[in-house]
């Protein structure tokens, strides 16, 4: 039943976020499944079922990916009665889901050792070579600039200036990517971050290079 379960909601979620073009697809989430059932594995805790189907379902209900909170609420709500499990499992997958979210770093306090992971894998996908490009997809969706030096780094933010507030996709780096990092619960996901920072930071040293070779 845990099978058909899985691929009804994989069917849903492909219907849902395949078109997408800010880095939300369905590849993104296929992406955070496999991590976080790798970590899951690696770190020998957690029910795999209830983390595979969280990992799945995290971007349904973003508010970022639908015209409002409630709209994106209703639209887990409906899938999640619509399948065949106990309430006390879909509760459990709900709450990881609307805990997990960066919302311009405040600090959310996570239950379950299977939201620390689904939350681990969603942010590895982040950074790195694949972080970066989801960053200028989302940026250019946004209409934000790629860089201005003229632009400061907002250092603390309300969670509707982390949405609206003026910034360029570089920016994001020092406002959200680089910290991630340091947030990540499991050791696994840690070991598994080393490379995909040190990919950031030669990125953005060889951006700066080019960037004041052409504005010198």
């Amino acid at each position: 039943m845990k099978k058909q379960i899985i691929k009804q909601t994989e069917i849903f979620v492909h219907n849902e976020l395949g078109e997408d073009a800010t880095g939300h697809d369905w590849f993104h989430v296929d992406r955070v499944r496999r991590i976080a059932l790798h970590i899951c594995r690696e770190e020998r805790q957690g029910d795999p079922f209830i983390i595979e189907m969280a990992a799945l379902l995290h971007d349904i209900p973003d508010e970022k990916l639908n015209e409002t909170i409630e709209i994106g609420k209703a639209k887990l709500d409906t899938f999640m009665h619509s399948i065949s499990l106990p309430n006390e499992a879909k509760n459990h997958i709900i709450q990881i889901i609307d805990s997990i979210s960066y919302k311009g770093g405040r600090k959310t306090v996570l239950k379950t050792v299977e939201a620390k992971i689904v939350q681990d894998a969603d942010r590895l996908d982040a950074i790195g070579a694949i972080g970066i490009a989801r960053a200028f997809a989302y940026g250019g969706k946004k209409g934000q600039p790629i860089y201005d030096p003229n632009i400061n780094v907002r250092e603390e933010m309300s969670l509707e200036e982390y949405r609206k507030g003026k910034s360029t996709t570089i920016h994001h780096f020092y406002e959200k990517l680089l910290k991630l990092k340091d947030l990540l619960n499991t050791k696994a996901a840690k070991e598994m971050a080393e490379s995909r920072q040190q990919m950031m930071f030669l990125f953005l040293e060889q951006f700066y290079q080019e960037w004041d070779e052409n504005h010198s």
